[in-house]
């Protein structure tokens, strides 16, 4: 059996990568029990450091709006040169907190 594929990345997700379900409408949201896709950790990672609860529920709640958001197309095209395994601190920080 192959390996998953992150759906936001598009890489392999290799046994033993750090990885974690990713709640499409965020559970603080109404999306308890909602669908969910299984995602790198450092993919996970760049969400939720770019975007709020608040606007993953209301604009964000695809992975095809996910990646065309500016900051997470920009870090999918530099995660997806990484190898699948491939996981590090989430650069540029945390989002501002409004």
């Amino acid at each position: 059996m192959s390996d998953p594929i992150c759906p936001l990345c598009l890489r392999p997700i290799p046994p033993g990568a750090r990885q974690s379900l990713h709640h499409l409408v965020p559970k603080l949201k109404g999306g308890k029990g909602g669908p969910t896709v299984l995602l790198h950790q450092i993919c996970h990672n760049e969400i939720h450091a770019t975007l709020t609860e608040a606007e993953l529920a209301r604009e964000f709640d695809t992975v095809e709006k996910l990646r065309a958001h500016p900051r997470i197309a920009g870090f999918v095209a530099w995660v997806g040169k990484r190898p699948p395994g491939f996981h590090s601190k989430t650069p540029g920080g945390r989002r501002k907190r409004r």
